[in-house]
């Protein structure tokens, strides 16, 4: 007896050992994953999209996009209209000075020597400082350089300089994961084409200094980190208009309840009220809410009462920031965001109800230069893939051409002609500048108004923050993919 109830613990033993070590199975064939007797399919334990440095996630949702008030510019370029945005991430603060000096100084690191031109291109306009009846010259030699200034937004970059700053800030960041990961060692020798870029990575066109790569279960051997392993990031971008007038609002402090989907008031500011100072009863009540021109001559109040305590950009961290966590999205600096600039994207587009999930102007869609056997051709000498524009008529549902910047509005199947040069400011060279700055009357300061600058020009007024899309649950790595319902287990009945 003695014995056969040992035989059964055993037994017992071995069955829970036996199922801990179970491959996990697909759900379609059977097949084990990560199991080379089985083909070696990977499953990676993927724990969400990890948060990149400065980022904040800005959960979506929708909203009223356009001017909350009154149009007293009569341009009638913001016209109310709801859309829903879908989570992304946000730059906590405005890109500073310091952080750009650093991207300079890589870019001197490793093109200087052979391609100086790199350097110069991406260098900001510090003459922007300069006016006629105006002794603004210190800041064209301190703004930038001086380390009083190092947290303060970098200003004088025009939208390209803006967009190649957040490529760059994609690789280094990637660069950094797979040091911080073991599988890569630190290589400040970088030169040339030889520097970590991220898709040359993922196509086997750049090796690195490998400490360690990732098992590969299919061979039994090593290989290096691919894209469906979720160890690296999606890119730095500029946001899109919509996103960022979403962030700006944070309107999410205005729920009536966490399980109640109504907003008790709209906003005009990304604070509640109309008011440029802080309302409610506390050690705050007063303050200036926003580094901005109160009015004619008065860009900081007076001497013994400073009320935003800066003539020019102010610290990055100053003031209190949004119900997102956002930093300056009124004042401070205005910011460049994604979008070609037309005045009436949202009242003129006949099928405008199909674009109302993450509306954007802007795209010119793009693939990789492939070889004849259908893989990426040799990177270029600065160490980056190769991209061609779609071109010509597709033959496909969802969209018929490549380039689509000024889609029903600009293009020969729309009714407006913008005759650049003659009868408008506006091409396809114009993009969307948000938020009033330092030197801009509180008008300028709601979310809702916008203005534009040609994608080549730069101002003492305007900088720019990163954002980057959210992969994954909307509302966080903690949350369910879907709205998750619990039902109680009924009780079995039982008979006597």
């Amino acid at each position: 007896m003695r014995l056969l109830r040992l035989a059964t613990i055993l037994f017992s033993v071995a069955l829970v050992f036996s199922s801990c070590s179970k491959k996990e199975q697909s759900s379609a064939t059977g097949w084990s994953y990560n199991d080379q007797k089985w083909g070696g399919f990977e499953k990676v334990d993927h724990q969400g999209q990890e948060t990149g440095p400065n980022l904040v996630l800005v959960e979506g949702g929708t909203f009223t996009m356009g001017a909350a008030g009154e149009d007293v510019t009569y341009d009638w370029n913001a016209i109310p209209r709801r859309i829903t945005v879908s989570s992304f991430y946000m730059d906590e603060t405005e890109v500073t000075n310091i952080n750009y000096r650093e991207y300079l100084y890589w870019l001197d690191r490793v093109f200087g020597e052979s391609y100086p031109e790199v350097f110069m291109e991406a260098l900001p306009d510090t003459l922007v400082w300069r006016e006629e009846l105006a002794y603004n010259e210190p800041y064209v030699e301190t703004y930038f350089r001086h380390p009083s200034y190092d947290n303060y937004p970098v200003v004088g970059v025009n939208w390209r300089q803006a967009n190649a700053f957040c490529e760059w800030r994609t690789d280094r960041v990637n660069e950094m994961l797979l040091i911080r990961k073991g599988i890569l060692n630190s290589n400040p020798e970088q030169r040339d084409e030889d520097n970590f870029n991220t898709q040359a990575y993922l196509h086997g066109q750049y090796q690195g200094d490998v400490r360690k790569n990732l098992p590969d279960k299919r061979t039994g051997g090593e290989r290096s980190v691919r894209f469906e392993d979720g160890i690296l990031m999606p890119s730095y971008r500029l946001p899109t208009e919509a996103e960022w007038e979403y962030a700006a609002l944070g309107l999410q402090g205005n729920m009536a309840s966490e399980q109640d989907e109504r907003i008790t008031d709209r906003r005009i500011y990304p604070w509640d009220g109309n008011s440029m100072r802080y309302q409610k009863r506390n050690k705050y009540q007063g303050r200036i809410l926003a580094n901005y021109k109160r009015g004619r001559g008065d860009y900081m109040g007076m001497a013994g009462n400073l009320n935003d305590n800066a003539p020019i950009p102010g610290d990055v961290r100053a003031f209190l920031p949004n119900d997102f966590g956002l930093y300056h999205m009124s004042g401070n600096v205005s910011e460049w965001v994604a979008d070609v600039y037309r005045p009436m994207t949202s009242s003129t587009l006949r099928d405008v109800e199909n674009h109302d999930l993450n509306p954007y102007r802007g795209n010119e869609f793009r693939q990789l230069e492939l070889d004849e056997d259908g893989r990426p051709v040799q990177k270029d000498s600065l160490g980056r893939l190769q991209y061609e524009y779609v071109t010509g008529a597709v033959d496909r549902e969802n969209y018929k051409r490549g380039e689509v910047l000024d889609y029903l509005d600009g293009d020969k199947e729309s009714s407006v002609n913008y005759d650049y040069g003659r009868h408008s400011l506006i091409s396809n060279k114009a993009r969307v500048i948000k938020g009033g700055s330092w030197g801009d009357r509180a008008y300028w300061l709601s979310p809702g108004t916008r203005r534009f600058m040609d994608e080549d020009r730069s101002s003492r007024e305007l900088g720019f923050r990163c954002a980057m899309t959210r992969t994954g649950a909307s509302s966080g790595n903690d949350a369910k993919s879907g709205n998750e319902f619990k039902t109680k287990k009924k009780k079995k009945r039982r008979f006597k």
